[in-house]
């Protein structure tokens, strides 16, 4: 005899008792040979909606197995029970994907235009959850389509239609398994272009200003640009740079995103064109472990204008993400990167996970998915986490 599946659902205002109840009367002493394959359940505001999908030899009328549910006392207080027989639908067999929206309201409309897109591509959503309320608004959805590669572009074009950031990846276990994060320095982990702060004590801040937006928007190649700036900080006194340490402002969120990092099992690092000499005091304050960057070469108490060693630049922070990688052990799909600047697309590109924050376009286009809201630690909802799990450590 035909195996039939059913769906089970019970609906309405939650309390104690509910789901044994359903299960006792589901129980193989009632029904021999019963199967559970699957079980999804979501509370919201005190509103139950469980859903069991059974598979079972007999051709036991759904309305006898939602009868025997309701004189188990599952239903009454305002809890109803339906049994219904399903047929698997084709687009099950697609792939599993997840769906991770974010803006700082996602509103109703911004919704529809990305289920709709989702409908374009034969794709349907079998779960949402919120991760966060503020200081942004975001859902991760479990969504099944037929095409990564298809609802990843479509998805992407919607979402920034509809003025969201969004990140479609594959689902598995492999995704809570991103063990390393590296994030570039200025203008992603701090506020501040820290090279234009010092610029400032040398006088020539216009002039450095000026060559650092168009390395950073890709208009010249970046190593060249910053031998141009560090040969206009020629002859200034070393004691500059611990003042400019001491005006270091770390972009919001920047503290929770690595504490949370570290807490969780992930090792946070940092990879920047910037300067050793002031990162690394900071490093050792956040408990950073990692940290690749450039140093300046000092002679009797003043800078040179030289850099003292190989160049941290667009191809070395790609390399430096990928021995960081290898020393800790993890497989570079197991990696996350941020950046904002056109000399993090080697490395954005090269890591499982390509995180453009608040970049221009060129970098955006070389990325996975995009923040565009200025706080750092919301790069965690892409990894899965929730505020709740974050505020645990708060």
């Amino acid at each position: 005899m035909a195996a039939t599946t059913y769906l089970i659902t019970v609906s309405g205002p939650d309390r104690p008792g509910i789901a044994a109840s359903l299960f006792a009367a589901v129980s193989p002493e009632r029904y021999p040979d019963i199967v559970i394959s699957d079980i999804a359940q979501i509370t919201i505001r005190g509103y139950l909606v469980l859903c069991v999908e059974v598979t079972m030899n007999s051709a036991t009328p759904p309305e006898v197995v939602c009868t025997a549910i309701q004189q188990a006392g599952v239903s009454g207080d305002g809890v109803n029970v339906t049994v219904n027989s399903v047929e698997p639908e084709a687009f099950l067999n697609g792939k599993r994907l997840l769906l991770t929206i974010l803006a700082p309201e996602v509103t109703t409309t911004a919704l529809h235009q990305v289920f709709a897109a989702m409908a374009a591509c034969g794709a349907t959503c079998e779960r949402i959850v919120h991760l966060a309320s503020y200081p942004v608004d975001c859902y991760e959805l479990v969504v099944r389509g037929p095409n990564h590669a298809t609802l990843r572009e479509t998805l992407t074009q919607a979402a920034r239609l509809a003025g969201l950031d969004v990140a479609v990846q594959r689902a598995g276990l492999h995704r809570r398994s991103k063990h390393l994060v590296v994030m570039d320095a200025d203008s992603t982990l701090l506020r501040d272009e820290v090279i234009d702060m010092i610029a400032e004590s040398a006088g020539c801040a216009d002039q450095v200003s000026e060559i650092t937006a168009s390395a950073m928007a890709g208009e010249i190649d970046f190593s060249e640009s910053l031998r141009r700036r560090v040969r206009l900080l020629e002859g200034l006194d070393v004691s500059v740079l611990e003042d400019v340490r001491a005006k270091l402002r770390l972009t919001p969120g920047a503290r929770t995103l690595i504490r949370t990092l570290q807490r969780l099992g992930y090792v946070p690092a940092v990879v920047s064109g910037g300067f050793v000499e002031i990162l690394e005091p900071l490093m050792k304050e956040l408990g950073v472990e990692y940290l690749a960057a450039n140093r300046l070469a000092v002679r009797d108490g003043r800078l040179t204008g030289e850099l003292d060693g190989e160049i941290v630049d667009r191809e070395g922070k790609a390399h430096a993400l990928a021995r960081f990688a290898g020393e800790i052990g993890v497989p570079l799909q197991q990696t996350v990167a941020i950046g904002d600047g056109a000399n993090d697309i080697d490395m954005l590109s090269l890591a499982g996970l390509g995180i453009a924050f608040n970049a221009k376009p060129v970098v955006r286009d070389h990325a996975d998915t995009a923040l565009n809201v200025p706080y750092l630690d919301a790069a965690l909802y892409f990894l899965g986490i929730s505020r709740e799990e974050i505020e645990a450590d708060l």
